[in-house]
């Protein structure tokens, strides 16, 4: 990672203690999402960071719901990409969508994830946007717990860039 300051900012959301991830995984720290993600200049920072590292042919970006909305929305607005954002699960009424915005089939998309601990997450929703005919090749991740993400993700065909690793935040405090 480029940006020093950056890091000393999402060290910021690192706790420490006795957590189970959402993928069952006992950990002693945890990495709070929404306190770099609520937070305007850290949020700006991770903007600006995944507008330079988006690859090239990239029409589109997506982001899951939830966490990763305000992160894909700062992308957009740095990057001048549309987005859309992809639901755990399909809407339950009105229009029963699974991806929210626009999407065209063939369209190469670049999915922005906040934390990659195992990447089922993205894993998921990658596959439910090449179900509606996108290409994706990329999941770029502000942060890669380094617990198995890249390489499932590796498995299905998807490269994984993160703006930091956890054993960068965990160096630094």
């Amino acid at each position: 990672m480029k940006d020093r300051e950056l890091i000393k900012a999402l060290k910021n959301s690192i706790k420490f203690g006795d957590f189970t991830l959402s993928s069952g995984a006992k950990s002693s720290y945890y990495i709070d999402k929404y306190i770099f993600e609520t937070d305007p200049k850290c949020l700006e920072a991770i903007g600006k960071e995944i507008s330079e590292l988006i690859p090239p042919g990239t029409q589109k970006l997506a982001g899951i719901e939830l966490g990763s909305v305000p992160l894909v929305a700062v992308a957009s607005i740095k990057s001048k990409l549309p987005y859309v954002i992809v639901r755990k699960e399909k809407k339950g009424y009105a229009t029963k969508k699974a991806i929210e915005g626009e999407l065209c089939p063939g369209e190469n998309v670049l999915v922005i994830e906040d934390v990659a601990t195992t990447g089922s997450e993205a894993v998921r929703t990658v596959q439910t946007l090449r179900d509606h005919g996108a290409i994706v090749n990329s999941v770029l991740a502000v942060i890669d717990r380094e617990e198995g993400a890249r390489e499932n993700l590796h498995a299905i065909g998807v490269s994984l860039v993160s703006i930091a690793k956890a054993s960068e935040l965990l160096e630094v405090i």
